[in-house]
């Protein structure tokens, strides 16, 4: 059997962007995350050790959003290679990761947003 976790619309102020401006002042951001894996074991045992730990995964994203990048599709990706690195049971995983307010002349909009499958 497979399940989809999900954490969704996790918050984090960053200093991602193409602009020198963007890095040095920073931007709100948004990172939703949803993964797959088999929970055959997990459904028998009751043990956590058969599961991903969410606080783990949480600070796996916040870690990666911590480091300074040009590109937001840059960060989702190092996002899921952290989190297929960290958990080897994961069959696929998906991740959506919003710029708020993006530096756009003239534009009205509420963010700019990559979503990267794997």
């Amino acid at each position: 059997m497979i399940a989809t976790l999900e954490l969704r619309d996790m918050r984090f102020f960053a200093r991602h962007g193409v602009l020198p401006q963007e890095r040095a002042v920073g931007n709100h951001y948004r990172v939703s995350l949803k993964w797959e894996l088999p929970v055959d074991a997990l459904l028998a045992s009751d043990d956590p050790a058969d599961a991903v730990d969410y606080a783990e995964v949480y600070a796996l994203v916040k870690e990666q959003m911590d480091i300074p990048s040009r590109l937001i599709e840059h960060v989702a990706g190092r996002i899921l290679a952290a989190l297929r690195g960290r958990f080897p049971q994961i069959v696929a995983a998906e991740v959506s990761l919003s710029k708020q307010s993006p530096p756009i002349p003239g534009a009205e909009l509420d963010c700019a947003t990559v979503t990267l499958r794997c």
